[in-house]
């Protein structure tokens, strides 16, 4: 059974850095595509970055590339998204995400199998 927990979240002022992780389990994740997406209130969840545990270039929104950076460690199963400069924009609950297939875009919310429990995210102006 496929398990992610994330966790990270917290209260951050503007300019400022968070860590997100997402320990996986259940599975060996090596051929997967994880994700990261976010869902503020009253807005759909929406894609934040990607990339495949197996290692090549990762995909990031446009609002937050060069500021949000996905990484993974592979001896502890673990998927992190480093949080740079953020906004208060960025105040959501974000969640990690896994699938084996993706049959059309890292982004599309609709291509991942697995969900983590969600973190919230707080950014405060």
């Amino acid at each position: 059974q496929v398990q992610l927990d994330a966790s990270g979240g917290g209260l951050v002022q503007t300019g400022g850095s968070l860590t997100l992780s997402c320990a996986a389990s259940g599975r060996t994740f090596s051929t997967y595509t994880m994700g990261w997406f976010r869902q503020a209130p009253g807005k759909e969840r929406e894609f934040v970055a990607a990339r495949r545990w197996s290692g090549g270039y990762p995909l990031y929104s446009e609002s937050v590339n060069g500021r949000f950076t996905i990484s993974r460690d592979n001896t502890k199963d673990t998927v992190f998204l480093q949080m740079n400069s953020l906004k208060p924009e960025d105040t959501a609950v974000y969640y990690c995400a896994a699938t084996r297939v993706v049959r059309s875009s890292w982004r599309d919310v609709e291509q991942y199998n697995y969900w983590g429990q969600g973190t919230q995210v707080t950014v405060s102006s």
